[in-house]
């Protein structure tokens, strides 16, 4: 009788371990639940397509929009006059849509910061950081290059996954030179190009120009140390080892790359899908495929075209324009 119902007892423990293993098998499979924070940009409705598509695969099929907050700057009409729209075609979409941020934050894994404006970044940041959800911020990171500090140093103290980046970064031409092109040799320097409509709350580079400085960066990484606004169409940097990097507001997109061995042109625009791939995979391991420290000196740089600009285009350091925007961080947190 004993050896009987110790045979059962295995065998019921057998089954729940594997009713268990089952359990936490399928729960693996569910897609992170995304929220989107900020319905005021044409990238809320392509990533909602591209992550919602019943034929997604790979990456793009372990994350899917739930949520929304509506959001929008009153007095910005590239953030209010898409709002509606965009929060309807979501609605449509089967996408639930929330009054409050907090609100949204208790029904998702994972949050896109979408709003198109910059300003409330840190504001609508915060509480997505307090509650401890990994964080992908579009463009611009911020309305200042002090709020971008504030926000990555709320991440870094809450020890929260967060980046932010424009999509030309993820270009298979531009991560190929980042990668290192035996054509072109050691990078000497590169002209960088892209639009630059202004937005009158916003350092100029940082509404439309930060497209063509992510290719720059992307391609000569980390290291400038003094910017010069040559024109107001032309910026330029020049790097610690002596190499230059030039921003140009052209149409289109692209870089022209010098180096030891050869030139070449490239950068093309190649559309969402491979930096939303990048922002899946990030979801799903915590690890930014940008650093802190690479966006910020973007935005430095950005910021220093219009410090140089206020200047009558005389070269400015990088690193007085980051301690500048760190020292009026540092004083309103006090």
């Amino acid at each position: 009788m004993r050896r009987h119902l110790s045979v059962l007892c295995v065998l019921c423990v057998t089954v729940l371990a594997g009713a268990v293993l089952s359990a936490q098998a399928e729960e693996a499979k569910k897609p992170l639940r995304a929220g989107i924070i900020g319905l005021t940009t044409s990238h809320v409705p392509a990533f909602t397509n591209l992550l919602n598509d019943p034929k997604a695969e790979g990456d793009l099929a372990d994350v899917k929009i739930v949520a929304g907050f509506t959001g929008g700057i009153d007095d910005n009409p590239s953030s209010w006059d898409r709002r509606e729209k965009y929060t309807e075609e979501l609605r449509k979409k089967g996408v639930k849509i929330y009054d409050t941020i907090p609100a949204m934050l208790q029904d998702v894994d994972v949050v896109f910061l979408e709003e198109v404006d910059g300003r409330p970044h840190l504001e609508w940041a915060r509480p997505v950081i307090e509650a401890g959800k990994p964080l992908f911020i579009d463009k611009p990171l911020a309305g200042s290059l002090a709020d971008c500090i504030e926000i990555f140093r709320l991440a870094k103290e809450k020890n929260v996954p967060c980046f932010s980046s424009s999509s030309l970064r993820f270009g298979s031409e531009v991560l190929g030179l980042r990668a290192g092109n035996p054509a072109v040799g050691d990078i000497k320097s590169v002209i960088a190009w892209g639009p630059m409509s202004v937005e009158p709350h916003h350092p100029d580079l940082f509404w439309y120009g930060i497209h063509g400085c992510e290719i720059l960066f992307t391609v000569m990484g980390t290291g400038c140390k003094t910017v010069t606004r040559e024109a107001q169409e032309k910026v330029v940097g020049v790097w610690a080892d002596g190499r230059t990097g030039t921003f140009e507001a052209r149409k289109g997109y692209g870089a022209e790359v010098v180096g030891s061995k050869g030139t070449v042109t490239a950068g093309k625009y190649e559309g969402y899908k491979p930096m939303v791939v990048e922002i899946c995979k990030f979801f799903k391991t915590g690890k930014p495929p940008v650093s802190m420290e690479e966006t910020l000196e973007i935005y430095t740089f950005m910021e220093a075209a219009d410090e140089s600009k206020r200047q009558g285009g005389k070269p400015v350091s990088m690193e007085e324009v980051f301690k500048k925007a760190q020292a009026a961080n540092a004083a309103r947190n006090k």
